[in-house]
């Protein structure tokens, strides 16, 4: 069974799923949502798969995320609900991942961004190559961080999954192991090894272990102090102001963190900060059902076009964002946003394992 964009096999005891569009770095389409959603239903009921190994066909990139030029293209015609119908897959695919009944084997290497990450991190097991690249950057297209970025970005130590919301600066692989975003660490030319020991059905975890090698530098890690005095502030304006006093008495990482964060749309900012601080209190259920309902604010404002512009289409443009200063951000319109809706909720396909 397979498409152009997703072939999924059958190897041994093993149902693999290879993503394979690598001329869009794997962005996910709506087609390949469901074709992924599909198979795992086939892969839970059949007794012969002992385990699923979702993997790339391109070096380049695990996934970098949805078919966002899609999407962008939908809202300009107005066609909201056809870009909501992508993110109601989307997240019940997250929701279906998490509750697999079997192991979940996610190969990580390269570019892991956005829908990438939803497809890998709920998985039982994340085995990471040597060039992850993992990165929520969605504060960068005036976004925020969704398929349950809500979730799992809050309990991640300390407030590196703030960091990381806000930012939306790239992880590799050594930093990824320590926070718990990757489960282990396999160099990409063991992955066809990794998946024959698999296949031959060996315990997951021992099959996983014969294959690890040792874990990479943390650069971020060494950042840890000032990431958690400065992005401690209970608000984006304190966040900088922080990020600003350390580059003063001069930590180059704090005055790179705090240029980041002024390129990123203000309006995201606010949103992703607000989803951090509620995050915590929500499991993934209501963390998705949360995003989805900003999403239906996000997709009808002004940034996500002005950021899906710049970064794809007018590729040489900076963005220019409405407000342009966090200190213009309506609370009440960040408030708004996290209204729940009126009609239209997600609502979860089906109970566990299948969907």
């Amino acid at each position: 069974m397979s498409t152009q964009d997703v072939i999924f096999e059958k190897i041994g005891c093993c149902g693999v799923i290879s993503l394979n569009r690598p001329r869009a770095l794997n962005a996910v389409t709506l087609d390949m949502v469901y074709a992924i959603s599909a198979a795992l239903k086939t892969y839970a009921a059949d007794p012969a798969i002992a385990c699923v190994a979702i993997r790339s066909t391109s070096a380049r990139a695990f996934c970098s995320g949805g078919d966002i030029k899609t999407l962008y293209e939908l809202g300009c015609a107005d066609k909201h609900a056809e870009q909501m119908a992508f993110f109601r897959a989307e997240y019940n695919l997250c929701r279906q991942i998490s509750r697999f009944p079997k192991p979940y084997v996610a190969l990580i290497d390269a570019i892991t961004m956005g829908g990438g990450v939803g497809a890998s991190i709920y998985g039982s097991h994340r085995v990471a190559g040597e060039a992850l690249q993992f990165a929520m950057p969605e504060v960068g297209i005036g976004f925020f961080p969704d398929i349950g970025g809500t979730f799992f970005l809050p309990r991640l130590k300390g407030k590196f999954g703030t960091y990381l919301a806000l930012t939306g600066s790239p992880v590799g692989t050594g930093d990824a192991l320590v926070l718990g975003i990757a489960t282990a660490h396999v160099p990409a030319a063991r992955f066809d090894s990794l998946l024959g020991r698999l296949s031959e059905g060996a315990d997951v975890d021992e099959a996983i272990a014969a294959e690890t090698a040792a874990i990479p530098d943390t650069p971020l890690l060494r950042q840890k102090d000032l990431i958690e005095e400065c992005f401690a502030p209970a608000d984006v304006a304190g966040i900088l102001e922080k990020l600003d006093a350390a580059g003063r008495t001069g930590s180059a990482f704090a005055v790179k963190t705090v240029e980041t964060l002024r390129s990123r749309s203000p309006t995201s900012l606010a949103i992703a900060l607000r989803q951090m601080q509620l995050g915590p209190n929500l499991d993934l259920e209501s963390a998705l059902r949360l995003e989805f309902r900003l999403g239906q604010h996000v997709v009808r404002g002004h940034d996500y076009y002005e950021g899906v512009r710049t970064a794809l289409i007018d590729k040489h443009d900076k963005p220019r964002w409405k407000p342009a200063d966090i200190s213009h951000v309506s609370a009440k319109e960040i408030d708004d946003c996290f209204t729940p809706l009126t009609e239209g909720e997600l609502i979860f396909s089906a109970p566990a394992g299948a969907a």
